[in-house]
């Protein structure tokens, strides 16, 4: 492989969970993995939740945005080989097509920006939620997905999307 294998997070608003799974697909697989997320109805911006999450790890906010799937969509696009779901509305609308007939998998997380409260209850629900999502980052980095046939790889990703806190 010459290439990065790139990655597709998905949810409806691309405002937390799918903003998340960029970020630890992209820290974690530094060099094996290229990721991207988008929404079929990108609420515009980052949930502040995200973005406090991200900056206490030392992560750099600025390149994060709210985008639609649709940016994925156009025949410039890089290929996608990987779309993941992060969410159940997502995971039940009609997918676009993306160029690179990427695999599809669903792992999908109760939604960290529906937490109401102060703002130590809504990081905590993001905590978990990033916590939620490394351990399937690490189980999807474990494997040799370079070198796996489709038929096994997504096997093995509909498992990884069943570990806890699956919703």
């Amino acid at each position: 492989m010459t290439s990065p294998f790139s990655v597709l997070v998905l949810c409806t608003g691309n405002s937390a969970r799918s903003i998340l799974g960029e970020a630890i697909l992209n820290q974690l697989g530094a060099g094996r993995v290229a990721a991207c997320s988008a929404g079929s109805k990108p609420k515009g911006q980052p949930h502040p939740g995200a973005l406090r999450l991200l900056a206490r790890r030392g992560i750099d906010t600025s390149p994060f945005r709210s985008k639609s799937w649709n940016e994925f969509t156009v025949s410039d696009a890089q290929p996608i080989d990987l779309a993941i779901t992060v969410c159940g509305n997502a995971a039940g609308e009609a997918c676009p097509v993306f160029f690179g007939a990427p695999l599809k998998a669903h792992w999908g997380l109760p939604d960290p920006a529906d937490v109401t409260g102060s703002d130590d209850d809504v990081d905590a629900a993001f905590e978990e939620t990033w916590r939620l999502l490394e351990m399937r980052v690490r189980a999807f980095l474990a494997l040799p997905f370079e070198t796996m046939d489709r038929a096994a790889l997504s096997a093995a990703l509909a498992q990884i999307g069943q570990m806890e806190g699956a919703a």
